[in-house]
């Protein structure tokens, strides 16, 4: 396994990141924990994951099937950064209490402390906000996670689905307040197929020395294969690969994709992490395997090496939007 710093940190993190949100919902807690043990066998020492994964009446069952694997012991807690998000409503029924949700002060500390007891330890390396609060300032976000830091619960901050001026206002506060690192890493859609990001996000996140962390690296399974898999074996596409696969075109992108993925002899879906892993600013993608054989397939993509004839294949079927802000100003 290959490592890098996250972001501007002295955090060391592998190039891949284990997704656990199929923890609980899909997959039961013990093939769970066996996906953890095979993920940290292999040398991935970075997991995310969020208190609403397990869903509905279920919200925080993820963080507890990972919170019952660290209390196995073996220094699997020391042995990994530990990633979670807070933002949604963990009402069962849908309807929040005023306060136990988004970003304010209050729900930062109810949250944190609710995670930590579900995750079965002391700290959260790197806590990372779902979603932007537009009514909750920066100054007040800051200043519970600066007391939040200073009791030893969290390390570094992190934003999840922010847009590029979201970042620059985030970090500008926390610069003028002198006494916060400000946001270290964001997690955003990026993929191949959906390549937005290149216009503000990842330019914003390099410019203020994030590391990008790109979650749905196959969109939805549209870039695993799925054409492939559907004369092999019958399997129609679903969730968002679906979608992906219904708009005009796109059909024939996809096939494209897979063809030329198979002359050059690669999986689709390994060729598509590898090709997130060339990415300028990129700290690794996301995996989220239902099972110990997807984990393999998504370990194989780390030791890929994309030639610049297939990196320029891929640009051709698809292209990204350009340099920011040429692509959209001139």
């Amino acid at each position: 396994m290959k490592y890098t710093q996250l972001g501007r940190t002295g955090l060391k993190v592998s190039r891949l990141v284990l997704g656990t949100m199929n923890f609980g919902p899909l997959t039961d807690e013990a093939d769970s924990h066996a996906i953890m043990d095979a993920a940290l066998d292999a040398g991935i020492n970075f997991f995310d994951t969020a208190n609403v994964y397990g869903w509905g009446e279920n919200k925080g069952r993820t963080e507890s099937i990972i919170g019952n694997w660290f209390a196995k012991g073996g220094e699997r807690r020391d042995k990994v950064v530990l990633a979670t998000k807070m933002y949604g409503n963990m009402g069962a029924d849908g309807e929040a209490w005023p306060n136990h949700e988004k970003l304010s002060a209050v729900n930062i500390r109810r949250a944190v402390d609710a995670s930590l007891k579900r995750l079965q330890t002391d700290h959260i390396d790197v806590y990372q906000f779902h979603h932007i609060d537009r009514d909750t300032p920066f100054e007040e976000i800051w200043q519970a996670i600066d007391v939040l830091v200073q009791q030893g619960k969290i390390l570094y901050t992190g934003s999840s689905n922010f847009p590029g001026y979201k970042i620059a206002q985030a970090n500008e506060i926390a610069a003028r307040r002198g006494n916060t690192i400000g946001l270290v890493s964001e997690q955003c859609l990026y993929n191949l197929y959906e390549r937005r990001a290149e216009m503000e996000v990842i330019p914003a996140a390099q410019e203020y020395g994030l590391g990008v962390i790109p979650w749905s690296p196959l969109h939805g399974g549209a870039l695993g294969g799925v054409l492939k898999k559907e004369v092999e074996g019958g399997r129609r596409s679903e969730g968002r690969a679906a979608g992906a696969m219904s708009g005009p075109d796109v059909h024939a992108k996809i096939q494209a994709y897979e063809d030329l993925l198979d002359k050059h002899g690669l999986e689709p879906g390994e060729a598509a992490l590898a090709w997130l892993l060339t990415r300028p600013g990129v700290t690794g993608p996301i995996v989220g395997p239902r099972t110990a054989e997807q984990l393999g397939s998504a370990l194989r993509a780390t030791e890929l090496d994309l030639s610049e004839e297939l990196l320029a294949g891929l640009d051709e079927i698809f292209p990204g939007p350009g340099p920011s802000p040429e692509a959209f100003a001139w």
